[in-house]
Parts: C-alpha cells; sequence; structure tokens
C-alpha cells in the first residue's frame, strides 16, 4: 500500500483551494460575487504589458540565471533606495524569486531542521505554519490582538524566546488586519532578536496599497544582522499571476537561500524579468492612481460592514478590510450563510488562527459595479 507522506498528517489542503473549489462546483442562478481572495483585478501599466510581449518576441526563451537578470537586481535596489531609503547591493543582496510565497518555503528549508522553534503570528498568513509544520519544525504562535493594534506583545515574547525560536515571521503592514507597525516597535523586534540570536523574517508585500507611510525592517539600524525581508510585485503592480517576488539583506543569509531555490526552480522567465524591471520604475502618479481606485472600493466595502453590523478601523492599510462580528456570532457560520443566502464569498477570520475568530475579512479587489452589486444583495 502506498502511503502518504508523514509530514502531511500536520497540513491541510489551503482554505482558500478548497473553497474556491466549493464555490466553482455550486449550483446557481446568479454569479458569485468574491470579496475573499486578495487577487488583483487592475491591469499592469501599459508599458510593462509592451515590455512583456516585446521582450517575449526576442528570442531569448531558454532557461535563465538563479540570480535573476542584473537589469531587474539593479531597478530592486533602486526601488528600496527611493521608496523605502535602503541601499542595496543589487549583486549580493537582491535573490529574485517567482512569487515571494515560494520563497517561505525555501527560506524555512534553508534554515530549519526537525524539531527546530518558529515564531507565528497569531492571526497571521496561513502559510507560515503549514511550511514550517511540513518541515516538521515546531510553531509558536504570539499573540496579536485588537486591544494592542495587532502588534506583539514583548512580554509574551520574552517568554516565549526561552524556547530557544530560530526564525520569526512578522508581516507589517499586517495581512489579515492591516495593521501597521510604528518604527519604534520595529527596533524593539531588532533589539530583540539580537538579544536571542534568531532571524526575523519580514513579509511586506502590502506597502504600498494605502499606506502613506511604506517602511521596511531593513531601514531599521542593525537590521540585516538579523533580519531579512521578503516583498512581491503582485499588488502593488497588479502581476500577481506572472510570480514575481524578492527576498533581500545579508549575503550570507541570501547564499544559503540559494541552494534551496537553484534545486527547486530553473530561473523566471527572461520576458516576465523585463517587464517586471519596467514595472519597478513606476511614477508616482502610478501609485496615486492604483490607491485611488482602492479608496473608491474601500468606502463601499465600509457601506457593506455597515449593512452587516460589523465594525472596522479606518486606520488599517492594505489590500483587505478587517472587520469584527458582533460577540457570540461564529465567523465561519456567518459567512457561509452570506455565501448560500446572497452568493457572496467573505473570508472567515479564524483562518489565520484562533485570535481571528469573530472577523470577518473583505477584499478589495473587486470593481465598483460588482461591489455595489453586493450592496443590493445584502
Amino acid at each position: 500500500m502506498i502511503t502518504e507522506a508523514k509530514r502531511l498528517q500536520s497540513v491541510q489542503e489551503y482554505y482558500f483551494s478548497k473553497k474556491l473549489q466549493e464555490i466553482a462546483n455550486m449550483q446557481t442562478d446568479i454569479p458569485i460575487i468574491s470579496l475573499g481572495i486578495g487577487s488583483p483585478d487592475l491591469q499592469p501599466a501599459p508599458e510593462v504589458i509592451e515590455t512583456l510581449i516585446t521582450a517575449s518576441q526576442s528570442g531569448n526563451n531558454g532557461y535563465q540565471s538563479y540570480r535573476g537578470l542584473p537589469i531587474m537586481r539593479n531597478a530592486m535596489a533602486q526601488f528600496y533606495h527611493q521608496q523605502f531609503g535602503v541601499t542595496l547591493d543589487s549583486a549580493t543582496e537582491i535573490l529574485p524569486l517567482m512569487g515571494s510565497k515560494e520563497g517561505i518555503m525555501h527560506i524555512s528549508m534553508a534554515f530549519l531542521n526537525e524539531g527546530d522553534k518558529v515564531l507565528i503570528p497569531n492571526p497571521g498568513y496561513p502559510t507560515y505554519s503549514s511550511v514550517t509544520e511540513l518541515l516538521q519544525a515546531e510553531p509558536l504562535y504570539y499573540d496579536l490582538k485588537g486591544e494592542n493594534d495587532w502588534l506583539p506583545d514583548f512580554n509574551q515574547l520574552e517568554k516565549l524566546a526561552e524556547q530557544k525560536p530560530k526564525i520569526m515571521w512578522i508581516n507589517y503592514p499586517h495581512m489579515p488586519t492591516g495593521a501597521t507597525a510604528p518604527r519604534e516597535v520595529l527596533e524593539q523586534l531588532i533589539a530583540f532578536a539580537k538579544r536571542h540570536q534568531l532571524l526575523i523574517v519580514n513579509d511586506n508585500p502590502y506597502s504600498f496599497i494605502l499606506n502613506d507611510k511604506p517602511t521596511s525592517i531593513l531601514s531599521i539600524d542593525g537590521a540585516k544582522d538579523v533580519a531579512i525581508e521578503l516583498n512581491s510585485l503582485s499588488k502593488t503592480f497588479n502581476i500577481a499571476g506572472w510570480r514575481v517576488g524578492m527576498v533581500l539583506g545579508k549575503e550570507e543569509f541570501l547564499n544559503s537561500i540559494l541552494k534551496v531555490k537553484s534545486n527547486m526552480d530553473s530561473g523566471m522567465s527572461y520576458a516576465i524579468q523585463q517587464a517586471a524591471t519596467k514595472a519597478l520604475k513606476a511614477s508616482e502618479e502610478w501609485y496615486k492612481n492604483l490607491n485611488n481606485v482602492y479608496s473608491e472600493r474601500r468606502e463601499i466595502i465600509y457601506n457593506i460592514c455597515d449593512k452587516l453590523n460589523v465594525k472596522y478601523d479606518k486606520n488599517a492599510v492594505g489590500l483587505f478590510i478587517w472587520a469584527k462580528l458582533p460577540e457570540g456570532i461564529d465567523d465561519k457560520s456567518f459567512i457561509d450563510k452570506i455565501l448560500y443566502d446572497k452568493k457572496v464569498f467573505i473570508t472567515p477570520g479564524s483562518i489565520f488562527g484562533n485570535n481571528g475568530k469573530g472577523y470577518i475579512r473583505f477584499s478589495l479587489c473587486a470593481p465598483i459595479e460588482k461591489l455595489n452589486e453586493v450592496v443590493e444583495r445584502l
């Protein structure tokens, strides 16, 4: 009898993989409107598309370098300098990825042994936990709570540090809550990492969506000694399906990650790299127009929240609205009722950890006419 690996016993199929298939199989009289997943529905800039077409016709369709094209790494370095005030050596401190999600696996494989401890936010991106468990490392969940503005409790972190964790995942602007971390909190996190000799990984793909103060943890003095950062072009430039991400930090750390990556893929498409390079050189007008669209959509989501009698924070940033249900209401039952009765899909907060119970999350990745239709259905 052929059986699956034991490591899969602690991991389930990704929630959205199952739920979206369920939705696809539903027989309905009206189309289901999804406000669940954060997949941008907007188009990349026209010049980015033109670059993709031109580059794809260049005849350069073979395998590419595992480190990516120098021109793209240079553009990533310039982007970080202009937007975050962070200076990076494009030759040694930037490693392009085929999406930042793969980077979570590559980083974990590069640094974790069986039984190693990993600090993971609760609530947080479920992939941090699933990858940790796939590698048979041990998650140590640290609490993020609304009463603390979804920021870490450093007293709790100090207690968890007694178990000698090796990696700490952070994610600001935070998904799913939209919370941002003040600079002094990032400074505290770097000091914490140095004190306990652990690697902080900041997952940072939402900095430019409805956020006036984009911040990189690498801008903190001494951060490169104990921190690396993941970033992605998916949300900022509307190219989620192209799978363009990056990990940034000290050469020593990136070389370890490259040992894994170079055995897992065969390099990113030449045409996509050229188009990504073009995207990274976007004008300030691009960011302004992008945020104008999301701002208009957000106002309609606020209206939806009011209709559903759920509370939300107007100071939150990013691609989602995180909302608290009235006390005693189960989030999964709530979203299923709306799905089956109104044919609208919203994400339940509990899939992000038990601190997400009683919350729901709305994506801004739906056009105005669809959002207005949701208002009418409700």
